[in-house]
């Protein structure tokens, strides 16, 4: 296995680069969170600033908040770019705009670096247990350099077309996935207000075509009240912020999302972003003036 780089070690990416690691990946990493990099250390990576990780590996995954930051850390001062050599791979793991996308690949490919947008689905669990779903955007030739990576990252990946195409197929990921969870949150909202058990409605349900892998992942975590993050609202409110300036940009109505951006809004001004985004349930029960519980096991 090549030399591999590492920016970003938050709920994401600290599972994933101990994935690597347990591969016996050579690792160099760093993140801003120092506490996070000695974790890494000790797991068997080596820690690395920007420029070093970018003279030293041959193949760098970033998986950062947002594209602004995707952006310093590529070309700002002392960035990757910097020191980055013809035939090296860049793979930008974080969830962006297909613009902002496209420009890492432009600007990279002018020094003769590749570049694959590769955001993931599966959260947190699908980080720890190395089952991402990769989706990606670039040239062929540097997908398939990434292949040994992302065979220890993820359950599956799939080039999409060109540099870009992951990063739609992400915003189009979060549509449906936070739509659906909003959608199982309003409507175990109703079943609690009309007097049922909501662990015993979705139990009921799970296995018809309302079943999902949203709502098996969300509704007993709703119902038992856990809201510890897997994935934030306040990247979600970030990813649907996206979707919503990409399809503005392209004249795609998008009326429910639109609705749903509302909805993170409001858990914004109650201070619930950094709630799981099962805590969109939140919203609902204070319209209703209901609490969805249930004491009702899992199995």
């Amino acid at each position: 296995m090549k030399n591999v780089g590492f920016i970003g070690l938050g709920i994401m990416g600290l599972p994933m680069a101990k994935n690597l690691l347990q591969a016996d990946v050579p690792l160099m990493v760093s993140d801003l969170n120092k506490e996070a990099v000695a974790k890494a250390v000790e797991l068997g990576a080596e820690a690395g600033d920007y420029q070093t990780i970018g003279r030293k590996c041959d193949i760098i995954v970033t998986i950062l908040p947002n594209g602004a930051i995707v952006q310093d850390v590529l070309f700002g001062k002392n960035g990757l770019a910097e020191t980055l050599t013809e035939g090296k791979i860049v793979c930008d793991m974080s969830s962006v705009t297909p613009t902002e996308s496209q420009t890492c690949y432009n600007k990279l490919a002018a020094i003769g670096v590749g570049f694959v947008d590769a955001p993931v689905s599966g959260g947190e669990p699908g980080a720890i247990a190395g089952t991402l779903a990769i989706m990606c955007g670039g040239d062929e030739k540097d997908f398939d350099g990434m292949a040994p990576v992302f065979d220890i990252l993820g359950s599956s990946a799939q080039l999409i077309g060109p540099s870009g195409s992951g990063s739609v197929t992400k915003l189009a990921n979060q549509v449906i996935v936070n739509l659906n969870i909003a959608a199982v949150s309003e409507a175990l909202v109703l079943a609690t207000k009309a007097g049922a058990d909501p662990m015993k409605v979705y139990k009921a349900i799970r296995g018809g075509l309302a079943g999902s892998a949203v709502l098996d992942a969300k509704a007993p975590m709703i119902c038992a009240r856990n809201f510890k993050p897997g994935g934030k609202i306040s990247i979600n409110h970030k990813d649907i912020k996206n979707v919503l300036a990409t399809a503005h940009t392209i004249d795609v109505p998008m009326p429910f999302t639109a609705q749903l951006f509302e909805v993170q809004q409001a858990l914004k001004v109650g201070g619930h972003m950094d709630d799981d985004h099962g805590g969109y349930v939140q919203f609902f029960e204070q319209l209703a003036d209901v609490i969805v519980k249930s004491d009702v096991t899992a199995e």
